[in-house]
């Protein structure tokens, strides 16, 4: 088996970009969803979800300096990490509320004019890291923006045997995964406790609980007018807590990361 893809969000539930090569921190991949959006009037985060226009946000991670913002119709704009000084916003990610800086007005109105509503962009400094769910996690173990977990899997026969079902193909970009392993069995990931990618060791914590996101196509930000792939996936993989596809994982260590690299199940 082998790491077939990277992939890395900068901004929560914006478009993704595919890597060859990235560092697995303690947040997850290095400039992954450390940015994020916010309605303006009451701080609740926002995704494709409810924006759908959302994945058509090309947002490019520029190290330490910041990112860079671009979309169908916009100038680009750079935005960098805000200073310590920055004003901070209340922002509420599910049942977590942190009080983070904000990225400023340019920013906000670039986005808020390519949405067409009022957003604010608000950053999180690793010393304002999440701590991911205890049922889960150890404590200590940290995620950023992400919807619980700081990296997700999926191995690429699974998606093979979902568009097989479907009668399509489908992108993987659809399932938003930080991972992508060629050369198991489809759903082979279900069954894994503990894997090692190059140097660094991951615990299989929890299957990945599927919302309505992967309905949209990634390039249009259209939703499938069948419903796929929900429609088929509702017919063999759901559970009691609803649908399942991908794995959530937590490393616990740093390193390199690089596409083609071997992956071994420990347990």
């Amino acid at each position: 088996m082998q790491l077939s893809a990277l992939y890395r969000y900068p901004l929560k539930s914006g478009a993704g970009e595919r890597l060859e090569q990235a560092y697995c921190g303690p947040l997850g991949l290095h400039g992954d969803r450390r940015w994020m959006l916010i309605d303006a009037t009451n701080g609740r985060f926002l995704t494709q979800r409810s924006v759908p226009s959302m994945a058509l946000l090309q947002v490019r991670w520029q190290g330490e300096e910041g990112v860079r913002l671009s979309a169908p119709g916009m100038a680009e704009l750079a935005v960098p990490v805000p200073m310590s000084s920055a004003a901070l916003r209340g922002a509420f990610i599910w049942r977590e509320v942190v009080r983070v800086p904000d990225c400023g007005d340019d920013a906000a109105q670039w986005l808020s004019d390519f949405l067409g509503r009022a957003v604010r962009l608000v950053y999180l400094p690793e010393s304002d890291a999440i701590q991911v769910d205890l049922t889960y996690a150890r404590d200590g173990e940290l995620t950023a923006f992400t919807d619980g977990f700081p990296f997700m899997l999926i191995g690429q026969a699974s998606l093979d045997d979902l568009c097989a079902r479907i009668g399509r193909p489908l992108e993987m970009l659809r399932f938003r995964p930080s991972l992508v392993v060629a050369g198991a069995e489809p759903y082979a990931e279900d069954s894994w406790k503990r894997i090692r990618i190059g140097t660094v060791e991951f615990r299989v914590v929890k299957p990945c609980t599927r919302c309505a996101i992967p309905i949209l196509d990634p390039a249009t930000a259209q939703r499938s007018p069948d419903m796929e792939p929900m429609a088929t996936l509702l017919t063999y993989r759901k559970g009691r807590d609803g649908v399942f596809f991908g794995q959530n994982l937590i490393a616990e260590g740093s390193g390199p990361l690089v596409e083609g690299m071997p992956v071994e199940v420990l347990e």
